[in-house]
């Protein structure tokens, strides 16, 4: 499917992949629903599973004994499972949710005026009604784990109710976007504890600083086209000095990144992970062109990169712990 979607026909968003799934697989009535989920660009749902997968594994090697049994130190697979659907449950029901409310924006940005509501292809209510289904799955998902962490998922409503309404009043709306996508910072370690300490709040306010960074580059993409419908965002606040900002961005994340780990006592090889993810940061911050647009999205993306450089680390680190006498 290589037509990109307007009010006279069907077809993909323009910055969805040609001949995704979506469009091979599921019928045309499905398009515009798949589309409102980001089905067709699952990067969202993996950075925003990233958090969470990192504090269900950070949680699991807290204060790892030397000679530990191997399932005392990884985490949940159930968990691990939970919240992968929880994650593209709850970033569909998000997207869609921007979608109805930045309609009249969206109009007016080429990138976004092919999603299903500018174009015509769903109605208000339907998407609505949409919202509301997906809400339900992500419900059903949060209501297996303790309660403890249900409360604390459930008080993450607030953030995504709030953001898609930033860019209008703020130079910050990424900074929004942060404490959105970084929650389950907070429901790894509520899941497996059923409680919470430092760690992972610090792990959160890392994770924060990491999504400014990588979703200003994500923002550059359209900082045009927002200067002339009046959108704000950290990719027009930042300007030309977007690299600095991303060193102090992502400098930061790694320093929260490091302090929660030593907070939760996890073995020393889990910094390897950390150490890995900083190089692949330099290397983004390096080659980095602010006015190349499709750089700046395949950049954006390569942060699942760095997602899995940090949850291998601390897998790693766990069967350290399980193999090593002493660290």
């Amino acid at each position: 499917m290589d037509d990109i979607q307007s009010r006279e026909s069907q077809g993909r968003v323009a910055d969805a992949p040609s001949g995704h799934w979506v469009y091979r697989t599921l019928p045309r009535w499905l398009w515009p629903y798949a589309q409102l989920a980001r089905w067709d660009r699952p990067i969202g749902f993996w950075l925003l599973m990233w958090p969470c997968w990192w504090s269900a594994a950070m949680a699991a090697a807290a204060h790892a004994a030397p000679g530990a049994a191997l399932t005392d130190v990884l985490p949940s697979p159930w968990h691990l499972f939970l919240f992968l659907a929880g994650a593209i449950a709850m970033r569909g029901a998000g997207c869609t949710y921007n979608d109805i409310v930045d309609v009249d924006i969206d109009e007016q940005v080429a990138r976004t005026r092919s999603r299903p509501l500018p174009a015509g292809k769903v109605t208000r209510r339907q998407a609505w009604a949409f919202l509301f289904l997906q809400c339900l799955v992500g419900l059903l998902v949060l209501l297996q784990f303790n309660w403890f962490a249900v409360l604390v998922g459930i008080a993450s409503l607030g953030t995504v109710a709030i953001y898609p309404f930033m860019k209008r009043f703020t130079d910050w709306p990424q900074l929004f976007l942060g404490f959105a996508f970084s929650w389950g910072a907070l429901m790894g370690w509520a899941a497996h504890f059923g409680s919470l300490e430092l760690a992972p709040l610090l792990l959160y306010f890392g994770s924060i600083l990491w999504v400014i960074g990588y979703d200003t580059l994500y923002a550059h993409q359209d900082k045009e086209d927002d200067a002339l419908v009046g959108v704000r965002s950290t990719a027009r606040l930042f300007g030309d000095r977007t690299k600095q900002w991303l060193i102090a961005l992502y400098g930061g994340a790694l320093l929260f990144f490091v302090v929660a780990f030593a907070n939760a006592a996890v073995p020393m090889p889990a910094l390897a992970g950390l150490l890995a993810a900083g190089g692949h940061m330099a290397r983004q911050i390096r080659v980095l062109d602010i006015d190349d647009p499709d750089q700046c999205l395949q950049l954006f993306k390569s942060n699942s990169v760095v997602g899995w450089l940090i949850f291998l680390g601390l897998i790693g680190g766990g069967v350290w712990a399980t193999i090593s006498p002493s660290f």
